[in-house]
């Protein structure tokens, strides 16, 4: 199952080998291919992420208006993904597709004998014992993590002793075996970085397999910032997954210091490669996504006057009654209360049950 993966990716990287004849530049134009061929895939991907931007600030008042109610909030957030049309795992899927490029193309770096040159197990053995007979070493690479790279110390020895290392009489190598170069602007990329601490000096060759996993780390960081930004993140938003964007970074340095340079040639490239398509797809997604908010709307808004004028035609069409000319009211008469019955000028109460006018009169 491994070979059947590997296979397509190290057909590709021997046709870049051999157009380019450098090993480096042939890693480089690899990740530019393998790119282009993402990028259909990742359109969608990158779609769906400036629409998820966009919703931020909506996303965000809808967790302070049901702070303290999830379920409702998963509700409503999950009813304001159905209006605009949104799917938030429509994006995860294609992030992983790098992935089932790195892990082959590690298999091909670290066996460039039976897997960038497509040569069997057996033909790998013959060429190490005709190594061997001219002074190859292999006590001195047993044991660890070297002897994991073997083969790429044996294709190293053979390219540095190609004129007298004698090849052609072993069985299945033909026209397969490849001088490798494996040198980079004097960096060996066959080499690991780990591997320049023990014998440090200050001499370009180790410096600059020192700073592959540095500049690793660093354009991987640059590229999460351009990601995000490009999804219309805010930077609040940018502050609070601060943590979750070194991740990757971290990682980077840690893969590409214990692993050969050439794969960390090829994390920068794609580092670079990835920078120049995410600000790419991001400025032409933002830009028609605006416009197709501009269009909705714009039909919203038509939809809304359609519906005003259908309104007022009906009211219109409708047969008015006449109106029925008001009568005057007449004012209530005022009801005799008990204070008026009572009342003696300014005294409501004056007059009792028993009142006589002329009670206190003089009797004749």
């Amino acid at each position: 199952m491994g070979k059947i993966i590997t296979t397509p990716f190290a057909a590709l990287l021997r046709l870049m080998y051999s157009i380019s004849g450098s090993y480096g530049l042939s890693i480089i134009l690899f990740s530019l291919i393998v790119t282009l061929i993402m990028v259909p895939f990742q359109m969608k991907s990158k779609r769906s992420m400036v629409r998820m931007g966009k919703l931020t600030d909506k996303q965000t008042e809808l967790q302070k208006q049901y702070a303290k109610n999830q379920q409702k909030y998963q509700e409503e957030l999950a009813k304001l993904y159905q209006e605009e049309g949104v799917n938030p795992m429509g994006g995860c899927l294609w992030s992983f597709l790098p992935m089932f490029v790195i892990v082959p193309l590690y298999a091909i770096i670290r066996q460039p004998i039976t897997s960038f040159m497509n040569l069997s197990q057996e033909v790998c053995d013959a060429l190490r014992e005709a190594a061997i007979a001219i002074g190859y070493d292999v006590d001195g690479i047993s044991g660890g993590i070297r002897n994991a790279y073997e083969q790429v110390y044996l294709s190293d020895f053979i390219t540095r002793n190609w004129d007298k290392y004698d090849w052609r009489g072993i069985e299945g190598a033909g026209d397969k075996l490849l001088q490798m170069n494996f040198d980079f602007f004097k960096i060996n990329l066959g080499r690991q970085p780990s591997e320049a601490l023990s014998n440090f000096s200050f001499d370009w060759p180790l410096i600059g397999l020192l700073l592959i996993p540095v500049l690793a780390a660093a354009f991987s960081y640059l590229q999460t910032i351009i990601f995000n930004k490009s999804n219309g993140q805010s930077q609040a938003q940018q502050g609070s997954m601060k943590i979750l964007n070194l991740m990757m970074p971290l990682m980077s340095l840690w893969v590409c210091f214990s692993m050969p340079a050439g794969l960390g040639l090829y994390w920068i490239a794609n580092s670079v490669w990835g920078m120049i398509r995410e600000s790419t797809l991001g400025r032409y997604y933002t830009k028609k996504i605006n416009a197709e908010e501009e269009e909705r709307e714009a039909k919203r808004a038509a939809a809304r006057q359609l519906r005003m004028e259908e309104a007022r035609k009906r009211a219109a069409e409708q047969p008015q009654e006449p109106r029925k000319k008001k009568q005057p009211q007449k004012s209530p008469e005022k009801k005799i209360t008990t204070n008026d019955a009572g009342r003696i000028a300014e005294r409501p109460y004056a007059r009792g049950r028993s009142y006589k006018a002329d009670r206190y009169d003089d009797k004749e």
